[in-house]
């Protein structure tokens, strides 16, 4: 039996849609009045692009409002990424957007996160790392304050991630914010080619020494860069559904993955947001093989992938 593994899982993205509304009922939220609460939580097929896939994200988790929700909702994660048989998981979040929502500190946030998921891994004997996703549309200078504070809770992490408008704020711009996750011997993974094309994922290898890349879907336009990716072993972190949703991908027997494996880049599959997209990782490895024509041998490569592009040392024995 293949390990199944998430590398890339967004704690925002995976919030029980019952805990959402059982918050919103328990503190009177306007949110419980909402006639249809699922069609504002879970994407329904291709919604024409990313914006509105995050805001099924990012729009309600204003409910989450207090530091005991978090430390719930983060328990809550770990066990359902556990009911689905997963061997090892990474959750990223971002402590500042949370504080945007939510008004809670980041370094709070980031505690009582990190309390939830050790609760759920206790009982759950789940392995489970934590990256810290900046917020690109803050600019530099927010991503420098954004890593300080990270750095505060350096134990808990292991890696840093960028995320939000890739062709609104260049990859360069955020070298010393880079530089700093790299002095404190963290891993990086960036979201590029998803939203913009094959550049952005180009400057996030060479400008912010990321191995990793969420997404990075729309490096199959430019065979160069593929090269140049399996060359240097990048990681793509790929998620099938939410890259139809999103439109980054056409389709699953069309997916980009097919070109990407062929020209040797390694691949892991992913849920990115299992609620939103409604999608759990076994799902997406069946959806691989019989939707998408992934063959039994390229599943076992990018399992295998997934071992070695963890952001921690795993040994995870095939039964």
């Amino acid at each position: 039996m293949l390990p199944l593994i998430d590398l890339h899982r967004h704690l925002e993205g995976s919030i029980r849609s019952s805990t959402i509304l059982g918050i919103a009922r328990r503190d009177g939220h306007p949110f419980a009045e909402v006639a249809r609460p699922r069609d504002e939580l879970v994407a329904r097929g291709p919604l024409g692009g990313l914006l509105p896939y995050l805001a099924k994200v990012d729009d309600r988790i204003g409910v989450v409002a207090g530091l005991g929700d978090w430390r719930r909702v983060a328990r809550e994660a770990v066990e359902d990424a556990f009911d689905d048989g997963l061997d090892y998981v990474e959750f990223r979040f971002s402590p500042y957007f949370i504080r945007q929502q939510t008004g809670l500190a980041p370094e709070a946030v980031i505690d009582a996160v990190a309390e939830g998921v050790a609760e759920g891994s206790a009982t759950t004997g789940l392995r489970v790392g934590l990256i810290a996703t900046i917020l690109r549309d803050l600019g530099p200078e927010a991503a420098a304050e954004q890593v300080a504070t990270f750095l505060t809770r350096r134990e808990l992490w292991c890696g840093v991630d960028l995320a939000g408008n890739e062709a609104g704020y260049a990859a360069e711009l955020f070298r010393p914010a880079f530089r700093a996750v790299r002095d404190a011997g963290l891993h990086i993974t960036v979201h590029a080619g998803e939203a913009a094309g094959p550049e952005s994922v180009r400057a996030a290898v060479r400008e912010l020494g990321a191995e990793r890349i969420g997404h990075g879907v729309r490096s199959a336009e430019d065979p160069a860069l593929m090269a140049e990716l399996a060359g240097a072993g990048v990681t793509l972190e790929v998620a099938l559904t939410s890259n139809i949703q999103t439109g980054a991908a056409p389709g699953y027997p069309d997916h980009q993955i097919h070109a990407l494996l062929a020209a040797g880049v390694p691949v892991t599959l992913n849920t990115d947001n299992p609620r939103v997209s409604d999608v759990r990782l076994s799902q997406e490895h069946a959806l691989a093989r019989h939707a998408t024509g992934l063959t039994a041998e390229q599943l076992r490569t990018v399992a295998e992938q997934s071992v070695r592009a963890a952001f921690t040392d795993l040994r995870i024995p095939e039964a």
